[in-house]
């Protein structure tokens, strides 16, 4: 495959820089890696069920990712592709297929950025900001489904 990077919006690269450690012994950033942010991010857009794509990207600090540091990641990245364009040929192994998989990334991460971003607004604390954000979302979706519904007394 191509050199294939993966792009940050250049308007959320201080946000992505925010949530990533300084280093090994750095606790108070909830991330360790850029890899990591936008992983994050791109799960929470997708949860959402928003992509947003983006024109200028950051071309320094942080600059785009090299694909190869998303490899462990890979299934996730797939997953989303085949979610979004419920076509299982994004899954292809050839440079068409890998670009519109991280293009598809890349949008589900800047949309999850942009969450991020206003959830985490005034936040002094991120690492706490988010627990508790995370925290909130689990009570709501909890309350959803606890909810009557009908339709789990048909059969399939």
């Amino acid at each position: 495959m191509a050199d294939a990077r993966v792009k940050i919006a250049k308007d959320k690269a201080e946000l992505v820089k925010s949530l990533r450690a300084e280093g090994a012994d750095d606790t108070t950033k909830p991330f360790q890696t850029y890899a990591e942010v936008l992983v994050f991010a791109a799960a929470l857009g997708a949860k959402r069920d928003r992509r947003e794509p983006f024109g200028e990207f950051s071309k320094k600090d942080p600059d785009p990712i090299p694909y190869d540091v998303f490899r462990k990641y890979d299934k996730v990245v797939k997953l989303l592709a085949v979610v979004a364009t419920k076509n299982p040929r994004v899954l292809a192994d050839n440079d068409e297929a890998e670009e519109s998989r991280i293009k598809i990334f890349e949008e589900y991460a800047n949309a999850g950025l942009e969450i991020m971003d206003s959830a985490l607004a005034g936040s002094v604390d991120h690492l706490e900001r988010i627990l508790l954000f995370l925290s909130e979302s689990k009570e709501i979706d909890k309350q959803a489904s606890s909810e009557f519904d009908l339709r789990s007394f048909l059969d399939f």
